[in-house]
């Protein structure tokens, strides 16, 4: 259907192009599990896991079968017949955010414990100062996190479409069509004016956010690798 009314003068190249995406994109999905679950079961056969470490690699090997389950259901709302809808054919914002999400949830268990396991842990005194640190990174990474999850709702609804301009959307700083649905806990998930307008609000949060974070860290007495994460931060936040 979304061919004969939508893409019916795509030529075979084309489509094999996407295709190719994919399928590169399911296949490299699979790498990765085989990644974690083989390794994981040579370990465990072998007797070099901990018992707290048994636990990391039970959870991290059954977040990449759900992220790949996941991956699956985000697809399928895209192949669903809508009779109703003109629309092109586009996967659920709702579950593209689940599934980002979910790699980000992967992504960095897998880092923390990664690190944990190579380098030692810092053994530093609890002052006051560095425990408003600890917060305030806590803070800055749900910002960060949800930031990118807004992300996915911009891609899903094809929202990066909607204005071009920055940092006024179109001639304003506020548009009109801000709350155009109806209830209106619908616009933050389902308005593209109102998804993009939250993702702007939220990128510039979550600079503010790193830039303070790295600014206080500057007045506190840290370890070299503490305070080369804290710059690195900081870098990888300007160029994004």
């Amino acid at each position: 259907t979304a061919f004969n009314s939508l893409n019916h003068d795509m030529t075979l190249t084309e489509f094999k192009f996407i295709w190719y995406m994919e399928y590169s994109h399911r296949m490299w999905g699979r790498v990765v599990g085989l990644a974690y679950i083989l390794p994981a079961a040579y370990f465990w056969r072998k007797g070099l896991l901990s018992r707290p470490m048994k636990g990391c690699v039970l959870a991290l090997c059954g977040l990449v079968c759900f992220q790949g389950l996941l991956g699956w259901y985000m697809v399928k709302s895209g192949l669903e017949e809508k009779p109703d809808s003109y629309d092109i054919p586009r996967v659920s914002q709702y579950r593209l955010a689940a599934h980002l999400g979910s790699a980000l949830v992967l992504y960095s268990a897998s880092l923390w414990t990664g690190l944990s396991v190579l380098l030692p842990r810092h053994k530093l005194p609890e002052t006051r100062q560095l425990l408003r640190l600890r917060q305030c990174a806590h803070g800055t990474t749900a910002l960060i996190f949800l930031t990118a999850l807004s992300g996915a709702f911009v891609a899903g609804l094809d929202a990066g479409l909607v204005y071009n301009s920055f940092p006024k959307m179109g001639e304003r700083w506020i548009p009109d069509d801000l709350l155009a649905f109806s209830p209106v806990l619908r616009n933050i998930f389902e308005n593209p004016t109102t998804v993009q307008f939250d993702h702007r609000i939220l990128g510039i949060a979550s600079f503010t956010a790193v830039t303070a974070l790295y600014l206080f860290s500057r007045k506190i007495p840290l370890p070299r690798r503490t305070r080369m994460a804290v710059t690195s931060l900081m870098a990888v936040a300007c160029v994004q």
